[in-house]
Protein backbone atom coordinates (compact mmCIF):
# COMPACT_ATOMS: atom_id res chain seq x y z
CA UNK A 1 0.00 0.00 0.00
CA UNK A 2 2.90 2.31 1.30
CA UNK A 3 4.86 1.83 -2.23
CA UNK A 4 1.61 2.37 -4.43
CA UNK A 5 0.94 6.10 -2.78
CA UNK A 6 4.77 6.56 -3.45
CA UNK A 7 4.43 5.28 -6.63
CA UNK A 8 1.67 7.17 -7.63
CA UNK A 9 2.65 10.36 -6.34
CA UNK A 10 6.03 10.27 -8.95
CA UNK A 11 3.42 9.54 -11.84
CA UNK A 12 1.81 12.49 -10.69
CA UNK A 13 4.69 14.83 -10.54
CA UNK A 14 6.40 13.14 -13.97
CA UNK A 15 3.19 14.28 -15.62
CA UNK A 16 3.06 17.33 -14.24
CA UNK A 17 6.46 18.53 -15.07
CA UNK A 18 6.31 17.21 -18.52
CA UNK A 19 3.18 18.60 -19.36
CA UNK A 20 4.95 22.42 -18.45
CA UNK A 21 1.96 22.81 -15.47
CA UNK A 22 4.73 23.40 -12.89
CA UNK A 23 6.79 25.99 -14.81
CA UNK A 24 3.78 27.94 -16.40
CA UNK A 25 4.76 26.28 -19.67
CA UNK A 26 0.80 25.30 -19.84
CA UNK A 27 -0.48 29.05 -19.89
CA UNK A 28 -1.68 30.34 -22.43
CA UNK A 29 1.00 33.24 -22.93
CA UNK A 30 -1.41 34.89 -26.03
CA UNK A 31 1.60 35.10 -28.30
CA UNK A 32 4.39 36.40 -25.84
CA UNK A 33 5.83 32.78 -25.27
CA UNK A 34 9.48 31.86 -25.86
CA UNK A 35 9.05 29.97 -29.18
CA UNK A 36 6.39 32.10 -30.96
CA UNK A 37 6.70 34.27 -33.51
CA UNK A 38 7.22 37.60 -31.98
CA UNK A 39 10.04 36.26 -29.61
CA UNK A 40 11.82 35.13 -32.39
CA UNK A 41 12.28 38.20 -33.58
CA UNK A 42 14.50 39.36 -30.66
CA UNK A 43 18.07 39.04 -31.69
CA UNK A 44 20.40 39.09 -28.42
CA UNK A 45 23.22 38.79 -31.11
CA UNK A 46 22.14 42.59 -31.97
CA UNK A 47 21.68 44.53 -28.74
CA UNK A 48 21.47 47.70 -29.58
CA UNK A 49 21.03 50.96 -27.05
CA UNK A 50 19.11 54.03 -27.03
CA UNK A 51 18.71 56.96 -24.68
CA UNK A 52 16.02 59.45 -24.57
CA UNK A 53 12.63 61.05 -23.13
CA UNK A 54 9.87 59.27 -22.70
CA UNK A 55 6.75 60.25 -25.14
CA UNK A 56 3.72 58.45 -23.81
CA UNK A 57 3.12 54.91 -22.79
CA UNK A 58 1.65 53.11 -24.78
CA UNK A 59 -0.55 49.53 -25.37
CA UNK A 60 0.73 47.30 -27.97
CA UNK A 61 -0.40 44.27 -30.08
CA UNK A 62 2.62 43.74 -31.90
CA UNK A 63 1.20 41.23 -33.78
CA UNK A 64 -2.47 39.77 -34.84
CA UNK A 65 -4.15 37.95 -31.98
CA UNK A 66 -1.61 38.55 -29.66
CA UNK A 67 -2.51 39.81 -26.01
CA UNK A 68 -1.87 43.12 -25.31
CA UNK A 69 1.34 44.64 -24.31
CA UNK A 70 2.85 47.57 -22.82
CA UNK A 71 5.12 50.08 -24.92
CA UNK A 72 6.60 53.35 -25.05
CA UNK A 73 7.08 55.96 -27.47
CA UNK A 74 10.74 57.51 -26.91
CA UNK A 75 12.72 60.95 -28.38
CA UNK A 76 16.41 59.59 -28.79
CA UNK A 77 18.80 61.67 -29.08
CA UNK A 78 18.72 62.09 -32.67
CA UNK A 79 14.94 63.35 -32.40
CA UNK A 80 13.77 60.34 -33.87
CA UNK A 81 10.52 58.73 -32.49
CA UNK A 82 11.23 55.32 -31.15
CA UNK A 83 8.12 52.35 -30.46
CA UNK A 84 10.06 50.54 -27.62
CA UNK A 85 8.25 47.01 -26.74
CA UNK A 86 8.51 46.25 -23.14
CA UNK A 87 6.57 43.14 -22.59
CA UNK A 88 2.82 41.54 -22.35
CA UNK A 89 0.33 43.86 -20.30
CA UNK A 90 -0.51 40.52 -18.18
CA UNK A 91 3.20 40.52 -16.88
CA UNK A 92 4.29 44.03 -16.24
CA UNK A 93 0.53 45.42 -14.99
CA UNK A 94 -0.31 49.04 -15.00
CA UNK A 95 2.33 50.55 -13.90
CA UNK A 96 6.39 50.37 -15.61
CA UNK A 97 8.02 52.78 -13.05
CA UNK A 98 8.78 55.07 -15.85
CA UNK A 99 6.37 58.31 -17.21
CA UNK A 100 6.19 60.86 -19.74
CA UNK A 101 8.93 63.42 -19.83
CA UNK A 102 11.33 61.65 -18.16
CA UNK A 103 15.00 60.16 -19.57
CA UNK A 104 15.60 56.54 -20.12
CA UNK A 105 18.30 54.34 -21.91
CA UNK A 106 17.19 51.29 -23.01
CA UNK A 107 18.52 47.91 -24.15
CA UNK A 108 17.56 45.71 -26.46
CA UNK A 109 17.26 44.47 -30.26
CA UNK A 110 15.70 46.22 -33.49
CA UNK A 111 12.93 43.97 -35.29
CA UNK A 112 10.53 44.99 -38.21
CA UNK A 113 7.18 44.40 -37.61
CA UNK A 114 4.69 44.65 -40.39
CA UNK A 115 6.67 46.98 -42.16
CA UNK A 116 7.46 48.83 -39.21
CA UNK A 117 10.54 49.27 -37.08
CA UNK A 118 10.05 48.47 -33.39
CA UNK A 119 12.52 48.23 -30.63
CA UNK A 120 12.26 44.96 -28.58
CA UNK A 121 13.43 46.14 -24.72
CA UNK A 122 15.46 44.07 -22.62
CA UNK A 123 16.24 46.13 -19.86
CA UNK A 124 15.19 49.83 -19.34
CA UNK A 125 17.18 51.95 -16.64
CA UNK A 126 16.23 55.70 -15.80
CA UNK A 127 18.76 57.85 -13.61
CA UNK A 128 21.04 55.60 -11.12
CA UNK A 129 18.40 53.56 -8.94
CA UNK A 130 15.68 52.16 -11.35
CA UNK A 131 16.11 49.31 -13.55
CA UNK A 132 13.18 47.26 -15.33
CA UNK A 133 14.99 43.78 -16.94
CA UNK A 134 12.20 42.05 -18.96
CA UNK A 135 14.55 39.59 -20.93
CA UNK A 136 18.01 38.08 -20.37
CA UNK A 137 20.48 39.87 -22.01
CA UNK A 138 22.80 37.01 -22.97
CA UNK A 139 20.03 35.38 -25.41
CA UNK A 140 16.88 38.05 -24.46
CA UNK A 141 14.79 34.77 -22.60
CA UNK A 142 11.67 36.89 -21.19
CA UNK A 143 10.87 36.96 -18.03
CA UNK A 144 7.12 35.80 -18.29
CA UNK A 145 8.28 32.56 -19.69
CA UNK A 146 10.23 31.83 -16.92
CA UNK A 147 9.59 29.61 -13.37
CA UNK A 148 9.16 31.38 -10.24
CA UNK A 149 12.40 30.15 -8.93
CA UNK A 150 14.31 31.34 -11.83
CA UNK A 151 12.54 34.73 -12.17
CA UNK A 152 13.17 35.50 -8.40
CA UNK A 153 17.10 34.39 -9.18
CA UNK A 154 16.98 37.37 -12.10
CA UNK A 155 15.26 39.83 -10.10
CA UNK A 156 17.55 40.14 -7.63
CA UNK A 157 20.96 39.99 -9.16
CA UNK A 158 22.09 43.43 -10.20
Amino acid sequence: MYNHRIFSVVICCVFLFSSGIVFGQGKDMGGWQEDGAYNNLYQASELDKLKGYVQKIIEVVPMKGMAPGVGLIMKDGDGDKVVVHIGPKWFLGDSIGVKRGEKIKVKGSWAEIDGKDVFMASKIKKGDFFELKVRLTKNGKPFWTMDPEELARERASK
